[in-house]
């Protein structure tokens, strides 16, 4: 499963709480919550991987190069993330702990997974792997995005597209995923009924997760106002207000 491919990387502040604790615990939990988010990620894509029921859009893209590679899962991820990172140069994206982050502990975590966790071949088995897969998928969204510490690359190369061409991040992230998803296909990677019922269910299970894992602001208000490690500026914000981040993209 790829790292949160939705508006949400792009407006996290829309989920806040109204309690406010002090400033040395709030970092804390906003640590322990971004890599605790990003290790849920590398394990979910590995129980994706090992359900072999088919996978999210970006780890089919991943799972292709590692089919013409000698390269390992994890390494395949790190490599195609550093990559997305370079395109944000031109498209003026300012990258957080967060972002360099991501690219990093996803990719040795996806590797551990596949490691530790042996393939099965009865079908009784794979499917609770594939279930377990992205409750774990929108569990790690709701701890990371929420951590508020920069998106990760690919959604910051989502956010970034919409930025400078003007289009809608609904359409500007369909035609990343089918571009990805088209030629992981073709280099052979597993597309299936997990790619559909991901694709279904991780947008539900994210904005659940979000608002779970929602971290108090600075201020201690619910407030629609940028958190201090917002990357973006999406103008999105400025066009009627705060809405549902899940709901722009059904």
């Amino acid at each position: 499963m790829a790292p949160v491919h939705t508006e949400v990387a792009a407006h996290p502040q829309e989920y806040t709480l109204s309690k406010e604790p002090s400033g040395g615990s709030r970092l804390a939990r906003r640590l322990v919550q971004l890599y605790g988010g990003l290790v849920l990620y590398g394990v979910g894509m590995g129980l994706q991987v090992r359900a072999a029921l088919g996978l999210d859009p970006w780890d089919v893209f991943h799972q292709g190069i590692v089919k013409r590679t000698p390269l390992s899962f994890g390494t395949v991820t790190i490599i195609v993330g550093a990559a997305v990172l370079l395109l944000w140069i031109p498209l003026r994206q300012r990258p957080g702990l967060g972002t360099v982050s991501n690219v990093m502990v996803i990719g040795v975590t996806v590797d551990a997974t596949l490691w530790l966790v042996p393939q099965p071949d009865a079908l009784a088995l794979r499917v609770p792997l594939l279930l377990a897969s992205i409750v774990v998928g929108g569990a790690a969204t709701g701890l990371y995005i929420s951590a508020r510490f920069g998106p990760g690359p690919r959604d910051g190369l989502m956010t970034g597209l919409h930025q400078r061409t003007g289009r809608s991040v609904r359409l500007v992230r369909t035609g990343i995923e089918v571009a990805v998803l088209a030629t992981g296909f073709a280099l052979g990677g597993s597309v299936g009924v997990g790619t559909v019922l991901y694709a279904l269910a991780i947008g539900p299970l994210s904005q659940y997760f979000l608002g779970l894992f929602a971290i108090p602001s600075a201020t201690g208000e619910a407030t629609g106002d940028a958190p201090e490690e917002t990357t973006e500026s999406s103008p999105v914000v400025a066009q009627g207000g705060p809405r549902s981040p899940i709901r722009d993209l059904i």
